[in-house]
Formats: C-alpha cells, structure tokens, sequence
C-alpha cells in the first residue's frame, strides 16, 4: 500500500520546484512505465496493481515495487484514466547535443501537451535531441511526459539559452515562418537544425536572427495557422521525404 509519506512524495512531484528540488519526476500509465522499463533511466520507486506486477514480473525483477489498489494509485494519479501504475525516476542529467544530424530547436513552446507531442513525433523520426529555450514547458511535466506515449525515454530534452546555443552552432538552421521558402520545394540538409515558434509568437527575434533558411508551410484554406506539434510532423515529412 502507498504509505502517507509516499503518498505526499508522490503528490509534491506534480510541480515543477519539487520535481526539481528533489531531482525527480513521474512516470504514469502502463504504456509509460513499460517503456520507461526498457530505458536506462533510474527508477526510484513503482507503485502497481497487483494485475499490472503480474503481467510485467520479468521486467520487474531489479525494481522496488510497491503494491498498490487502484483507488490509491486513482488519487496521486493525474491521469483521468489508465492509474494501474506510477513510476517515481531520477531526472536524468542531460548533455548538450552534438552538433551533427538532425536537432529539433523549441523556442517558447509553453504547452505541455505539444511539447510531449513533438518529443514523440520526433522519436517517430529517429531524431534524439531537443534543445529549448527555458521558458518552454518542462519536459518532464506529468502532462509532457503522457503526451509522449513513451517516448520521452528515447528522445534527450535539454533546456538552455536557445540563442547561444544557436551562435555557436555552425549547421544550417531552418525556421518555421509564416512566410519563407515553400517546404515542397526545398532541398534540405539533413545535417541542420529545424527550429520552432510557439503558436501565439512564432520564432522570436532573439532566436529567430540565426535562422538562415526560413521556411514555410504552404496553406490552401482559411485556417489562420496550425497547431505546432502538427507543423513539426508535416516539415520533418518533407525533410526526411527529401533524403
């Protein structure tokens, strides 16, 4: 059963000065915790249902598990839904990227339900490394990392100041505009730097005077703009579509 104790710890890692007061963040859901089990990231402590430890008990083995009834887990969860589980896990101490391949650059995107999308739409893309500005959402929210689906175990999110990072990277940094170079007719390097605007500011001066291929979204309706997890996954098609 989850102790008063537990039950507290677990509740004080739903914010973002506790998560980083005590270097740690939560994992829930099943889809979550299984693939939180087949990464390298240090877990503290699950918490399951005596079904969901029956079900997983070989990828359970070097774990402290707790059980735990439903109805326990259903009030520290976050979740509507799918509590069968909750992982406690180490943040992990990220590295700055390599300046190589393909980097995802984030300026400013606050939600995150869309940053959790965009880690998992780049894990569909092979592409290992997001660095964002600091002020955008932190990824390891409770929302962030269920909006990935479990690929936050996959993809490294780094938080830094997006500008400096940018002077001293020497790739080519495209940039998502309301107007720039049709994305249909561009022949991308995959070698690069793809960045991002949240939806109510696009790319901001700070970041954006280091692009140096804008880019755009060719549209044939009405809608005023898209959704930014939605325009991530449309210009990686046509980045790897090129290749």
């Amino acid at each position: 059963m989850i102790s008063k104790n537990q039950l507290k710890h677990i509740r004080a890692l739903g914010q973002k000065k506790q998560r980083k007061a005590l270097g740690e963040f939560l994992v829930q859901g099943e889809k979550n915790v299984i693939e939180l089990l087949k990464s390298d990231l240090t877990i503290k402590q699950i918490f399951a249902t005596a079904e969901f430890i029956q079900t997983n008990s070989a990828m359970l083995n070097k774990v402290d598990v707790i059980e735990s009834d439903i109805e326990s887990l259903t009030k520290v969860s976050t979740l509507v839904s799918n509590n069968s589980v909750i992982a406690v896990v180490s943040i992990p101490q990220m590295a700055v990227p390599p300046s190589s391949g393909l980097t995802l650059a984030l300026d400013g995107v606050s939600d995150p339900g869309n940053l959790g999308t965009i880690i998992r739409v780049a894990d569909w893309y092979g592409i290992k490394h997001i660095v964002c500005s600091n002020d955008c959402a932190d990824p390891f929210n409770p929302k962030t990392i269920s909006s990935t689906m479990g690929s936050f175990a996959r993809v490294n999110v780094y938080l830094t100041d997006l500008p400096e990072y940018l002077n001293n990277d020497s790739r080519v940094i495209y940039g998502a505009y309301l107007g720039g170079e049709n994305v249909h007719k561009v022949s991308f390097k995959h070698d690069a730097i793809l960045m991002m605007g949240s939806e109510s500011h696009g790319i901001r001066e700070t970041a954006g005077q280091y692009v140096n291929a804008p880019i755009t979204i060719p549209n044939f309706g009405q809608a005023e703009s898209l959704n930014v997890a939605m325009a991530t996954g449309i210009i990686l098609d046509n980045m790897f579509r090129a290749q």
